[in-house]
């Protein structure tokens, strides 16, 4: 990953742009450290697709969907059924 000064992204952003979609991500330093990132459409829609699975992908995952507290069994409490007569 190339890193660009901000004054030279700022002047060459063209050249910045190009290098992003031949090359890949380039990054962009303010007084040498590094502060953001330039990356192609298509990179940052795969980027936003592995961060947001599909509805199937998360049915059809290994791991757990979500954290439950579930009781165990034999400690839940239970109610008198009424007598209706």
């Amino acid at each position: 990953m190339r890193q660009w000064p901000v004054q030279d992204a700022k002047a060459r952003f063209s050249e910045m742009l190009d290098a992003s979609l031949e090359e890949g991500p380039q990054l962009v330093s303010k007084r040498g450290e590094p502060k953001a990132v330039l990356v192609s459409l298509d990179e940052w829609d795969r980027l936003q697709k592995r961060t947001k699975p599909s509805l199937k992908d998360i049915l059809l995952a290994p791991e757990p969907r979500a954290e439950l507290d579930i009781p165990q069994r034999g400690q839940w409490k239970t109610r008198d059924i009424p007598d209706f007569e």
